[in-house]
């Protein structure tokens, strides 16, 4: 999966893994951990605030943000919502409720906000003055509402909500309402983590200040779905800057058709003829979020060129609304474009790309077509907006979560505004985190993060984790995760080694592609340099070395695990495929398998597919000889956990030391604290166990 599916599924989880509280009115609020010796725990990783959902006022001169905290103790996060100046100053908490709000944005010229809140059971519209006072629900829809939009004059609203796609059993039979069977005939039955039965679909209305009226369903009757599961969100749909045409995003596909293809469009819905265009007709892969420029002359959007191929460049297109004419502005940038911001003279776009396991602003010129570099330094940018004479950005790296920061348009000088997390991180000793370029073999350089333990000692010799990246084509960035948090191993008394091997963005399109149709080739080989090159490291005790990874991490571990010449001493695969095979015709999502794997395995004559299923891990079960961990969410219709069993019954009959975690609420992420704290005590259990 790639940065954006992940930065947007982070985004998704915020609204949906919280219920109506109404039955505990006790608040989770921010947290204040006991820290022990510096040293970040599990349990003080999930005490962070988790900052997102940035706006900026009409006027420039406020922000609008929320920050999620978690509670372990009930098991559940509560999403508050905080105003502050544009220089950070006057920072405020608007919302103080046990239930859940999100989703906010300004309106009435930044006199009121409007939200979602699920203090009536489902995530409805609310709209509240600015300083939090006055709430007052809007809406109360059966089922709820996803996001909105208002018009530029605020006269219509632009939301999404769920519409049934697919008639329940007890719909074609009355007689058997307690019946909980799922009938298909087609394929894409399952996405995610749902039996598919519904779709989003955008819905305009009108809106008076008090109330919602005259719904219209965009795609009424239609089984496609808008914006697309299951991560798409508000970003995929938009109002022009005259209130007169939507943009939204969409895959006109079902069944085995949509299984198969990736190609999306972006389309046009005219409000008052009620016409829906394709402006994006015969581009062939992805194509999403669409951003209108402010004159309202232009269109912006980012679009991938190949049908199938999901981790395809992000291209940079605009449209001239006028003229008709599409121009790629990155024709000659070989990075990925996304989080896109229209300048407000509508003469530039900014947005962020990876480099060198780094994520920086960027800015294109409409006219010339050049591109450059805002921001420097050791981070990810995540988005980027304007706000007058600055941008105002959203930042992390793997030492520190996400945070709001102004950054001058010229120098790319950046001054941090929100400090959300400062009195925790305050009290951490974190690792330092070095770049090294190593050589592979292949004689190609490969950048790979070390990541030390705090008060490291060079003079002593530590225990070392080799981290395998999923994706498979996910940049090892300076991401900050909830999961997989450097710091939080190393931590724990570990050197992780995490190489940005072959098949990565951020390193030119030969090296991101080069893994498609050569799983276990050339990147495993770069695993292999990579840990290998560490193990030379006096402070390195090449006699504890561990291997570790999620989804194509998992495979690389399984991987790994026969064919490593005794170099480890423990695994731990997460949410991994196990056998190729079997992983074909279980995922759902079935482009991606053709493209990565080369098609299906029953075809004898496609030599690049017969390649893949024969570097199958379930094929070399017989090298196993090194301790197992497989952790897997059955509700993780990506990789379905039948692949974590098969291998864990593997290695058991195998008589090789392992231990099976599985969840069977979660899906291909562990998003529920109780959860994640299990899953990250279990881990750090078994290292400890084989490494220490």
């Amino acid at each position: 999966m790639n940065r954006l599916f992940l930065i947007v599924m982070m985004s998704a989880t915020i609204l949906a893994t919280s219920c109506k509280s109404n039955e505990n009115t006790n608040i989770i609020g921010k947290q204040n951990p006991t820290i022990v010796n510096g040293i970040l725990t599990p349990d003080v990783l999930w005490a962070f605030g988790r900052v997102g959902g940035l706006s900026i006022s009409p006027d420039k001169s406020k922000i609008l943000y929320t920050v999620t905290y978690y509670s372990i103790a009930e098991n559940k996060g509560n999403t508050e919502i905080f105003t502050m100046n544009i220089d950070g100053s006057d920072k405020k908490q608007i919302t103080h409720t046990s239930t859940r709000e999100g989703a906010a944005k300004w309106i009435n010229d930044g006199k009121s906000i409007a939200f979602l809140s699920n203090e009536s059971g489902s995530y409805q519209l609310w709209i509240m003055d600015a300083n939090g006072n006055k709430r007052k629900q809007i809406t109360n829809r059966e089922g709820g509402i996803g996001d909105f939009l208002f018009s530029p004059d605020e006269s219509k609203i632009l939301f999404f909500a769920d519409v049934k796609v697919k008639p329940s059993i007890a719909y074609k039979y009355p007689d058997l309402p307690l019946a909980t069977g799922v009938i298909a005939d087609d394929l894409m039955y399952k996405h995610w983590d749902e039996w598919v039965t519904s779709a989003p679909h955008p819905f305009i209305a009108d809106f008076d200040g008090n109330n919602i009226s005259n719904e219209i369903d965009i795609l009424e009757g239609e089984p496609f779905e808008s914006p697309m599961k299951p991560m798409g969100g508000i970003e995929q749909l938009t109002w022009s800057s005259d209130g007169k045409t939507i943009a939204y995003t969409c895959r006109k596909k079902t069944g085995k058709e949509y299984a198969i293809s990736t190609n999306s469009d972006i389309y046009f819905y005219e409000l008052e003829s009620r016409n829906t265009i394709n402006m994006t007709e015969g581009m062939l892969g992805y194509d999403i979020n669409p951003v209108f420029s402010p004159d309202g002359k232009w269109l912006a959007w980012e679009s991938q060129e190949r049908d199938g191929y999901e981790s395809d460049k992000h291209r940079l297109f605009v449209l001239n609304i006028q003229t008709g004419e599409r121009r790629d502005l990155s024709i000659n940038f070989e990075q990925n474009a996304e989080s896109l911001a229209w300048s407000d003279d509508s003469k530039s776009i900014y947005f962020v790309s990876v480099w060198h396991g780094v994520s920086q602003i960027y800015m294109a010129d409409i006219e010339t077509g050049e591109i450059k570099k805002i921001t420097s330094g050791v981070h990810d940018y995540n988005s980027v907006i304007t706000a007058k004479d600055m941008l105002v950005g959203v930042k992390c790296s793997m030492s520190k979560p996400n945070e709001i920061y102004a950054i001058n348009k010229g120098t790319g000088e950046e001054k941090e505004l929100s400090y959300e997390n400062k009195d925790i991180l305050d009290q951490l000793e974190m690792g330092r985190v070095e770049e090294r370029w190593i050589t592979t073999t292949d004689n190609k350089h490969m950048l790979t993060w070390v990541i030390y333990p705090p008060h490291f000692d060079a003079n002593k010799k530590y225990p070392t984790i080799l981290y395998c990246q999923g994706g498979p084509q996910s940049p090892v960035s300076q991401f900050w995760s909830y999961r997989w948090n450097m710091q939080t191993f190393a931590a724990n008394g570990y050197i992780i080694v995490a190489p940005n091997r072959r098949g990565l963005p951020g390193f030119g399109k030969e090296w991101n592609e080069q893994i498609s149709g050569d799983y276990g080739g050339q990147n495993m080989k770069d695993y292999f340099s990579a840990i290998d090159a560490l193990s030379k490291e006096p402070f390195v005790d090449e006699e504890r070395l561990g291997c570790i990874g999620a989804s194509y991490g998992g495979f690389s571990v399984y991987w790994l695990a026969g064919h490593h010449e005794k170099r480890f001493k423990a695994f731990i695969a997460h949410a991994g495929i196990f056998n190729l095979e079997q992983q074909y015709l279980e995922t759902e999502e079935l482009w991606f398998a053709n493209w990565d794997m080369g098609g299906a395995y029953w075809d004898k004559k496609n030599a690049i597919a017969q390649r893949t299923y024969e570097n199958s891990p379930h094929l070399f079960i017989e090298k196993w000889d090194t301790p197992i961990l497989v952790t897997h969410g059955e509700k993780d219709y990506r990789i379905l956990a039948s692949q974590g069993m098969a291998a864990f019954n593997a290695a058991v009959i195998r008589g090789v030391p392992a231990k099976l975690l599985v969840f069977p609420d979660e899906n291909h992420w562990i998003s529920k604290p109780q959860n994640g704290i299990l899953w990250q005590r279990t881990f750090a259990e078994w290292l400890d166990k084989w490494l220490k």
